[in-house]
């Protein structure tokens, strides 16, 4: 079986409170960005010696294979139902540590597809429970709607959002983000808008009344993530923010976007919701 692991962009996100666990508590509106994907295969292969063989291409991804969050999905399901053996292949697309979640939707995807393949495949209230164990957001990659999110990210109730035929425009300057540093060097406090009425506020609102708390400080790649959403705005975009802890930059636009705004090494994709 083939499947397309999305990307997605937070719509505002604030960090409300630390947790005993070593998380945080968090809200914000995730968005699937369907056309920017992953590729991600997975077949039985019975004659294995092995109960998984994993292999890649595409992007580099750092770190060794046993980290790759497809592998972890296998590790976990199989701890709790009985797999088949299994050859995976991922071709990666999506910029890692880019704010758009890329490996998540990878690990959540894989645990979806790998469930389907089990002699006793779980429901899905246990599949997002296992999700979670893989990251924070990968819960939300099984539901893959337009979703308000609390909790580490993992509680979601579906929104309705005044975005369908915009283009969105992903703006990348190269720019690789570690998520766990961005997230201790925070400093939690309420959020400063209630993002589960976000439908009842007029998007030409959002500017000035939603915001991402990642972009606070003085982490080096922030005024770069200024003069992005400058040159956004004056473009013409009705709102523009980063999209989880970064550095990727979005724009929400009422016509397709203007050409030419940015050049290599820049990552660019622009998508229509």
């Amino acid at each position: 079986m083939i499947d397309f692991p999305n990307a997605k962009i937070n719509l505002g996100l604030y960090i409300t409170s630390k947790r005993p666990d070593g998380f945080h508590n968090i809200e914000t509106i995730f968005v699937p960005v369907p056309t920017l994907c992953d590729i991600l295969e997975i077949i039985p292969s019975p004659n294995s010696g092995k109960p998984l063989i994993f292999s890649q291409t595409g992007l580099t991804v750092k770190g060794d294979v046993d980290s790759n969050l497809c592998v972890n999905a296998h590790r976990i399901l199989s701890s709790h139902t009985s797999l088949p053996k299994v050859s995976m292949h991922l071709h990666k697309q999506i910029p890692m540590g880019a704010g758009l979640g890329g490996g998540s939707a990878d690990g959540a995807f894989a645990l979806r597809m790998l469930n389907e393949l089990a002699d006793n495949p779980l429901p899905s209230s246990d599949l997002s429970q296992l999700a979670l164990e893989l990251g924070s957001d990968c819960p939300f990659f099984l539901v893959n709607k337009p979703c308000f999110a609390t909790g580490r990210g993992e509680i979601l109730n579906r929104v309705n959002l005044p975005i369908s035929n915009m283009f969105i425009m992903l703006v990348n300057p190269n720019i690789h983000v570690d998520t766990g540093l961005a997230f201790r060097k925070s400093t939690p406090q309420l959020a400063a808008t209630s993002l589960a009425g976000i439908a009842e506020i007029p998007l030409e609102r959002w500017k000035n009344t939603i915001s991402n708390d990642f972009e606070k400080g003085d982490c080096a790649h922030h005024k770069q993530v200024k003069s992005i959403k400058d040159k956004l705005y004056d473009s013409g975009a009705v709102y523009c923010s980063m999209s989880g802890s970064g550095g990727t930059v979005f724009a929400i636009y009422r016509a397709e976007p203007p050409k030419g705004l940015f050049n290599e090494p820049y990552f660019l994709k622009t998508v229509k919701m």
